[in-house]
């Protein structure tokens, strides 16, 4: 593919490599506002306990999630920049289980009346770190402190190297019914570069093992951008995907912040593709899954017609949160777990990102908070347009006057004016549909939904320490 060259979204959408470039910028991912960057010290336990005593008794609190970060790792991926604990030590993952379980028996102390979940997200590190049968003391836990919903969306991340078919088999019976492989990419040299190495036959196996136990929605995450990967390398890691038929993919941008992270000090900066290599790479990515049917859903996922992903996407019923696209509504969520985040009600909240910090709070009986935000007014307007605009969905603005008595071009006329006079024309290249009576983001116009909630985030002209990553 050519520079200039295009590809099709689709079957009459057109996105040309230059526009794609102009868009060669770095921001946030949305996965909440205000972003997490922007959380303080100043929240604390405190606030935490009233905004859970708040939702406690609240007549029209909404449905319940659970997220669980399980941090342990028994090797180190060079390109990974999640919070995780590289340990061969199978009994530190003792010791977590007994400090989730005192994190949620204080949490529960505010959270009286018995609640249902309608999420439960199991990440890492790697959550199979895990022996089977701490995965069942886990669940047990938790069918203990919560029920479930009869369509509670219960999933896990694995790591294909610590999971056999007994452990899927096991994860069924407990109730889990999505799991996420992280695959990454198929090729030996790319997998050595990065210190990951998985056979194709071991994914392989991995995937059908899980159909036959009886899991009906498998993701592969994959990354390009990774040392030694180039575009014939990536097409053949496209064709293992495509022939093991994923119902979702989430395919990422590798960043590479070697001075944050310090296990990419070990990815060889010469074995990085250039930044046009990688742009072809995704270009090529996403002719191929869209020719092989998937839908693309925004950003850097895709889903298969039939899978919810994708209806939701279809019927404008599709959220955002911080594990990316979901098919509920706005949730509360609780995290249990070292660095994990969650939000109740317009809080944000964080754990300790350090282990012996977590374990030494809860020793204390306090809970692990160690930063979060309360959002006022501002942040709960402009929360509910990025996310509308990230998941493609309609604003529109009667509807959105009448919740929150603002006049929609009043309040956001400086955002309007960038739309429509800035440096882009977000219209006139057929991103959003002209702005009339709603903001709607077009099918072309979900590939650049990043920049777009740019524009409405209040936060980005103040300094903060994140490093973003690039938006394409």
């Amino acid at each position: 593919m050519g520079k200039s060259e295009s590809f099709a979204l689709g079957t009459e959408l057109d996105i040309s490599a230059d526009l794609i470039r102009r868009f060669d910028n770095l921001g946030p991912r949305y996965t909440s506002y205000p972003t997490a960057d922007r959380f303080y010290n100043e929240f604390g336990q405190a606030t935490y306990v009233q905004y859970l005593q708040d939702r406690q008794s609240n007549q029209t609190k909404p449905p319940l999630s659970l997220y669980i970060h399980i941090p342990f790792c028994a090797s180190i991926c060079y390109y990974c920049a999640c919070n995780k604990v590289i340990t061969k030590d199978h009994g530190r993952s003792k010791k977590y289980l007994t400090y989730l379980e005192k994190e949620l028996t204080l949490i529960r102390q505010h959270l009286p009346e018995r609640e249902t979940l309608s999420q439960l997200h199991l990440g890492g590190g790697s959550p199979t770190f895990l022996s089977d049968d701490e995965l069942c003391q886990l669940m047990s836990m938790l069918r203990h402190h919560f029920d479930f919903s009869l369509d509670a969306e219960i999933s896990i991340e694995i790591d294909p190297r610590t999971v056999n078919r007994e452990t899927l088999h096991i994860l069924r019976e407990l109730g889990f019914n999505r799991i996420s492989l992280g695959v990454q990419d198929f090729d030996a040299d790319v997998q050595k570069a990065i210190h990951r190495i998985q056979s194709f036959s071991l994914i392989q196996s991995t995937v059908s093992d899980s159909r036959e136990v009886g899991f009906q929605s498998i993701n592969f995450d994959l990354i390009y951008g990774l040392p030694k990967q180039t575009m014939a390398s990536f097409s053949q890691t496209l064709d293992s995907v495509i022939t093991l038929a994923p119902e979702r993919i989430a395919l990422y941008n590798y960043a590479h912040l070697p001075t944050r992270f310090k296990p990419q000090r070990r990815i060889a900066e010469e074995d990085l593709p250039s930044a046009e290599t990688r742009l072809q790479i995704f270009l090529m990515s996403l002719t191929r899954l869209l020719a092989a049917g998937y839908v693309y859903i925004g950003l850097d996922h895709f889903a298969k017609p039939t899978d919810s992903l994708a209806k939701a996407c279809a019927d404008k019923t599709l959220h955002r949160n911080f594990q990316g696209y979901t098919t509920r509504s706005e949730c509360d969520l609780i995290a249990l777990g070292v660095s994990a985040i969650g939000k109740i009600g317009h809080a944000y909240t964080q754990n300790l990102r350090n282990l012996d910090e977590y374990y030494a709070a809860l020793d204390a009986h306090q809970l692990p908070v160690e930063k979060g935000m309360e959002m006022n007014r501002d942040d709960v307007l402009r929360q509910e347009v990025i996310m509308n605009v990230m998941c493609g969905n309609p604003i529109d603005f009667a509807r959105f006057e009448a919740e929150h008595a603002v006049t929609f071009h009043d309040y956001f006329a400086e955002e309007l004016r960038t739309i429509k006079q800035g440096s882009f024309d977000y219209i006139g290249e057929g991103l959003i549909e002209p702005i009339e009576n709603s903001l709607q983001v077009t099918a072309k116009g979900r590939f650049f939904v990043r920049a777009l909630g740019m524009v409405f985030d209040a936060y980005l002209p103040k300094k903060t320490s994140a490093l973003y990553s690039r938006l394409i």
